[in-house]
């Protein structure tokens, strides 16, 4: 009885690492930034940082080239995800003494 609750506890441990390090995405994401320069996002970082996809993508759909796309279409205002995901996130962080990421326009968008 004791093997087969190990061996329980061990698939279920090797099921939940497994989703917890499932990529979905590159490393890095160049995202068009509009006039102010594209943006480098770091997107493994956050995958690992947040866990829930669904922290950014309940704005957006996970597919290339979405965020352009539902701005042309009027469904996402210019700078939404910006100011309600990640500098919201990114000043909360800093606020609770955690390191975290740009809090400025600047700091992300790059005129090259």
């Amino acid at each position: 009885m004791i093997k087969y609750w190990a061996a329980v506890i061990l698939i279920a441990v090797g099921v939940c690492g497994a989703a917890a390090v499932e990529n979905k995405g590159t490393e890095i994401i160049s995202l068009d930034g509009g006039s102010r320069g594209a943006v480098s996002f770091p997107h493994q970082r956050h995958q690992n940082a947040l866990g829930d996809c669904n922290v950014c993508h309940a704005l957006f759909p996970q597919e290339p080239g979405a965020i352009v796309r539902l701005k042309q279409e009027g469904k996402l205002a210019g700078k939404q995800v910006m100011n309600k995901n990640c500098i919201r996130c990114h000043r909360a962080e800093k606020r609770a003494g955690k390191k975290a990421g740009p809090v400025s326009c600047t700091q992300c968008h790059t005129k090259g």
